[in-house]
């Protein structure tokens, strides 16, 4: 039997550790303009503000408003961004009350209620690219998810899910988090 073992010098093991990092990108607005040096001031860089990168807004509920169809994502009293919806039919209504994120997926697979057949994830699944649980009733589990049927976005069609176009899910499961309030009003 024979072993090997390599020895790395702790110059090349830097740079190993180094290169293997994934480097942090911000997206900042940057000026050519500096802020003027007032006369005692102790930054000669300019102020400290200048440095600091601008508040990234962090969504902290999301309210659902039946009567409009549409979903909104809110960071305190600001609305960041908001999306047309389908939502319960009259038979199987969304329910409406305060409840919580306690499941989130990507590429959901779906399994059919009524022959109990499974189906591939992917954009034309019935869930589409993203699910977000938030309510578990006594017929399954109620969420947000995608959906290749967008004839069905803004009007009362689902069997109690919120049904989003791809794109508006994926906009959405960017903004959310497991635990975070989902208020659906009337």
């Amino acid at each position: 039997m024979l072993l090997a073992t390599a020895v790395v010098a702790p110059s090349a093991q830097a740079e190993v550790l180094t290169a293997s990092l994934d480097p942090v990108h911000l997206d900042l607005d940057y000026t050519t303009e500096r802020t003027p040096i007032a006369a005692g001031t102790e930054y000669a860089l300019g102020r400290r503000d200048d440095h600091l990168p601008a508040y990234i807004p962090k969504a902290d509920r999301i309210i659902l408003k039946l009567g409009e169809r549409r979903v909104y994502v809110y960071d305190g009293d600001r609305v960041l961004d908001s999306y047309p919806v389908a939502i319960g039919a009259p038979g199987t209504p969304t329910p409406t009350g305060q409840f919580e994120i306690f499941q989130m997926i990507e590429n959901p697979v779906w399994q059919s209620p009524w022959t109990g057949e499974v189906f591939a994830p992917g954009a034309n699944s019935a869930l589409g690219l993203r699910w977000i649980g938030f309510a578990e009733m006594s017929n399954g589990i109620i969420g947000f998810h995608g959906t290749p049927t967008v004839s069905s976005i803004g009007r009362a069609a689902s069997n109690g899910c919120v049904r989003l176009r791809n794109e508006d899910v994926l906009a959405l499961y960017s903004h959310v988090r497991m635990g975070m309030t989902v208020v659906v009003e009337p």
